[in-house]
């Protein structure tokens, strides 16, 4: 008999598990798949508060402080190289000069950079590009292949009240008496007194029909890696002028709303395509990436395959941008997350002992662990 069950072992059930076990509650952490194998680990692995809305924003900075915690005690791949917004016109130049003045009455250390000073630091830009550049210093990356693994593994030794058991799947659920009951596929009966739902985008398991009903839409992302360019000088969180139009935190900026539409960037719109660089532990640079959507119940039309003239768009764009060859392209592949069309996560309390916690959208690296430890604490208020 557990206190809690945890079914998905993705960033936001792993931190649902890892504050529970804080509180000193009896935690079994499960997953459906050998390990982790969904967007948490099919993302860039930046880590950047400064382009959350403003209520997800102290999540945000929460996570942080707990990823910098963690790896102050085992190595989870957390890189302190700081976040850069690149505008590349004037539109984009005012919004991160907004954002500037929004961050310095946060006391959220941001730092001005003019085109000459993004140039030094990052001799990767193209001059003709960058009209200037907005730095956070203390924002962090991950290495996305290996952090959930990491902190799975630190945690499993750092709190004996808490088990992990991957390669099972849950497909059932429900209330008997005063506890919860969950089977998985293999046949195995598991009990706690509350279980906590964190299953990114596998709907079809459990509370099928709660889902069909839920206005939750899949995202498709593609994404790039190069081989390994040890000598590019790309280093920490590199976001472009196409992520200051998207990221949600210019979106509150006062001249969000004048925004123009440029009539070169209309087929990269089509396809969601905004440009970031995440330069990896081993050289090689992670770029991307593009947005399509299904709804909850047509998901399987986003398909499994990779839209090369997608990555072709994003290639060209990229190539815009920095001075490198970005066509040395080691792999491609596509990542999937949840979403709901108008909530910033989708929360569900069965009968005050099953809670789902699912669809945080493309913000779970950087706020899942600060928004998990509220969660919880909500769960055992």
């Amino acid at each position: 008999m557990y206190d809690l069950i945890v079914v998905g072992s993705g960033v936001l059930g792993t931190f649902h598990a890892i504050h529970a076990a804080r509180m000193g509650k009896k935690v079994l952490l499960t997953e459906k798949d050998q390990y982790p194998v969904n967007a948490t680990v099919r993302n860039f692995g930046q880590v950047v508060p400064s382009g959350m809305a403003s209520d997800w924003f102290p999540y945000a900075l929460r996570a942080t402080e707990l990823y910098k915690e963690i790896q102050q005690e085992s190595d989870i791949s957390v890189r302190n190289n700081g976040t850069l917004y690149i505008p590349s016109d004037q539109e984009e130049l005012q919004l991160i000069l907004e954002l500037k003045a929004t961050m310095d009455q946060s006391d959220y250390e941001s730092v001005l950079l003019s085109s000459a000073d993004c140039l030094a630091k990052y001799p990767s830009l193209k001059e003709e590009y960058c009209k200037g550049g907005l730095f956070f210093p203390q924002e962090i990356s991950v290495e996305p292949d290996q952090m959930i693994h990491r902190v799975i593994a630190w945690a499993s030794g750092k709190y004996p009240n808490l088990s992990y058991k991957p390669a099972t799947a849950i497909v059932e659920c429900q209330v008997v008496g005063d506890e919860v009951r969950i089977v998985s596929a293999a046949g195995e009966t598991m009990h706690a007194e509350k279980v906590v739902i964190c299953n990114g985008g596998e709907f079809k398991l459990l509370f099928a029909d709660l889902f069909k009903e839920s206005g939750i839409t899949l995202c498709k992302l593609q994404m790039m890696k190069t081989i390994p360019m040890p000598e590019v000088q790309l280093e920490g969180n590199i976001l472009t002028g196409l992520s200051v139009r998207r990221y949600e935190s210019f979106q509150e900026c006062p001249s969000f709303k004048k925004l123009s539409n440029r009539e070169d960037q209309e087929e990269l719109r089509k396809w969601g395509i905004h440009i970031l660089f995440k330069k990896g532990i081993d050289g090689s640079i992670i770029i991307g990436d593009s947005h399509e959507y299904a709804e909850v119940n047509h998901t399987d039309d986003l398909g499994f395959k990779i839209n090369h003239q997608v990555n072709e768009l994003m290639i060209n764009e990229a190539q815009r941008i920095v001075n490198f060859d970005v066509h040395k392209i080691s792999e491609s592949w596509a990542g999937f997350y949840p979403q709901h069309k108008s909530k910033p996560i989708v929360e569900y309390d069965i009968d005050d002992r099953i809670h789902i916690r699912t669809a945080i959208g493309g913000k779970g690296m950087t706020s899942a662990a600060g928004y998990a430890e509220a969660s919880i604490q909500k769960i055992y208020q």
